[in-house]
């Protein structure tokens, strides 16, 4: 053999070393299962079964054999497709035998077209997951998807009743009463009352108007004006059909909203004074609380759990703070850098480049809960006198209202990973000192410009002295 020949052999052996190393088999007693509504397809490695392939219902007994099956093989680890909500009893059930369960997106794991089957879909994933090519999907621990699960419920029992209550507008305004004219909520105390009094039979106006609370803008006589309708049995049936719907609803959000207090009650407490309300000593109490937030003390029960006040930044009340919580969790480790964690909420510009040209830089779409209550905190911030809202107008101003939503929720959500991952509180400077502290950026700059193309930059009093 010549020395060429030698030196290709010696480097085609080096070649071949590293893809071994590289393609190197990490989860070696690994299991890959196909998710479906029926039954569910389980591949383990051809060495531990003679039948590696197998088959189980989707009733509890059958998912339990699953798990018995794979806890006799050794099985460490598992991975899953996310397929509509038929994962979730699988998942906690392997996850309660102590098997390491990791959900992956479906669109990660494509198989080859026209290829498409359960048997081949199940040796897929074994085969990606045996090398370690598949990263699973974010999923907090119990105590925070309990939590998550009650704080959903409730947001599904609130849109239920918001239905409700557009049938008692309709069933109103059929019979020409113009309650929302005259009230900003019909929900509230005084339109409830004249609703609740109409379905008692009462129809003089000047009688139903005497339900008018003393905080009412509009007098008496108006509202009375307003409340002079066209009777028919018809609608007054379904107005008071909607009125115990959205009553029932009503005490249904109660119960949860007590189920979820236990709840948060449950968690550890990492502030030091306990579960005494939060002061409100050097800084304006800036925020109201929500109307759609529950009743009890959210705001210190978060404030235990986590050791900070999420409502201290600008545009987050307690309904949001419980929302992002419920989402994320409070363990912030899981993400090496805020900069991970805007990234995986999908508030950073995408990286789509080809050909050292950048061809997209839309953000990508996620269903995010947690980013769609940033979204909406920052938008909240449209008229705040607060540095984030100076942050806001600057950059609607500059890219239009979408894209300023997105670059001050950015923004929000690297305070919050800041604030849980190490106890940093927020303090807003102003919307003045932030415009100071901007146009100081935006001088030096200009200076250094003018400095680079050999000129010098002086202040217009200066010049003029």
């Amino acid at each position: 053999m010549s020395r060429c020949d030698k030196l290709k052999s010696s480097q085609s052996g080096n070649t071949q070393k590293r893809i071994a190393s590289h393609l190197e088999k990490i989860n070696l007693f690994a299991a890959g299962i196909d998710i479906g509504s029926e039954s569910h397809f389980v591949a383990v490695p051809e060495d531990l079964d003679d039948t590696p392939v197998r088959s189980f219902s989707c009733f509890t007994s059958g998912i339990e054999s699953m798990a018995e099956w794979l806890v006799q093989l050794g099985i460490t680890t598992a991975v899953m497709e996310s397929t509509g909500i038929y994962w979730i009893p699988a998942f906690e059930i392997l996850e309660s035998r102590g098997i390491d369960v990791k959900l992956v997106n479906a669109r990660h794991v494509k198989n080859v077209a026209g290829r498409k089957s359960d048997v081949l879909d199940c040796q897929w994933l074994l085969q990606l997951h045996t090398y370690g090519l598949l990263n699973g999907a974010f999923r907090p621990d119990e105590q925070i998807c309990a939590l998550r699960s009650y704080r959903r419920q409730r947001d599904t029992l609130i849109s239920y009743r918001a239905s409700h209550i557009q049938h008692m507008q309709k069933a109103l305004r059929q019979m020409n009463l113009l309650l929302d004219n005259v009230v900003n909520d019909i929900t509230g105390k005084t339109g409830m009352a004249i609703i609740r009094d109409i379905l008692k039979g009462q129809r003089n106006p000047l009688k139903l108007a005497k339900h008018r609370d003393n905080r009412c803008q509009k007098s008496e006589s108006e509202i009375a004006k307003s409340l002079k309708g066209h009777y028919r049995d018809e609608h007054v049936f379904a107005l008071q059909q909607s009125v115990e719907l959205y009553d029932t609803y009503d005490e249904k959000i109660k119960a949860c909203d007590k189920a979820m207090e236990q709840k948060l009650a449950s968690f550890d407490s990492k502030d030091d004074q306990g579960s005494q309300p939060p002061s409100d000593t050097g800084r304006l109490i800036k925020k109201r609380k929500s109307p759609r937030a529950p009743d009890f003390d959210i705001r210190g029960e978060l404030k235990r759990m986590s050791g900070v006040d999420l409502t201290d930044i600008d545009g987050i009340d307690e309904n949001t703070a419980l929302k992002i919580v419920s989402e994320i969790g409070l363990d912030m480790n899981r993400w090496p850098s805020s900069k991970h964690f805007a990234s995986w909420l999908g508030l950073c510009p995408g990286t789509k480049i080809s050909g050292g040209k950048v061809l997209n830089r839309q953000t990508k779409r996620l269903p995010s809960a947690a980013a769609t209550a940033l979204r909406l905190a920052a938008f909240a911030l449209s008229r705040s006198k607060s540095a984030l809202g100076a942050y806001y107008r600057r950059m609607r101003a500059k890219l239009g209202a979408p894209k300023a939503i997105t670059a001050t929720a950015h923004k929000l959500a690297r305070l919050v990973y800041s604030m849980l991952k190490y106890g940093s509180q927020y303090v807003d400077e102003g919307q003045d000192y932030y415009e100071k502290k901007y146009k100081e950026r935006v001088l030096k700059t200009l200076k250094q410009k003018a400095k680079d193309m050999g000129f010098t930059l002086t202040l217009a009093e200066t010049a003029m002295s």
